[in-house]
């Protein structure tokens, strides 16, 4: 695999770890439907929170977040309805944003944006 594979999926498993700590409970990881994947999707209170994790070993570019597209807010809201009419949720959604940066000591910061954006706005 990849190293940069290794690192969205080493990014993936600290943002699943962080929303758990919060007491987010995760109902799904990298769920897919179609051309669209949605890294968590977890439960908070009675909103369902679709999360998009960016993890980058630098910022020398721009931080992690700055690397969620329209193109891929799209994608994210195009699975977030289907998940919606599959489990039939009535109550609040959220799209989140956790991004994590990992320094040249290998140590990181998580920086979790609730409510980042609202696709097609």
């Amino acid at each position: 695999m990849a190293s940069h594979n290794d690192t969205g999926t080493r990014g993936e498993s600290i943002a699943k770890k962080h929303l758990e700590d919060k007491g987010y409970k995760i109902l799904e990881t990298n769920w897919r439907f179609r051309r669209a994947e949605v890294d968590l999707i977890a439960f908070n209170d009675s909103t369902l929170v679709f999360a998009e994790v960016k993890t980058r070993t630098g910022n020398y570019y721009g931080e992690p977040e700055e690397f969620v597209t329209f193109a891929k807010q799209g994608l994210m809201e195009f699975a977030a309805e289907e998940y919606i009419y599959k489990v039939n949720h009535k109550d609040e959604i959220r799209f989140d944003i956790i991004s994590i940066l990992f320094d040249k000591f290998d140590t990181y910061t998580v920086n979790h944006i609730e409510d980042a954006f609202w696709p097609g706005s």
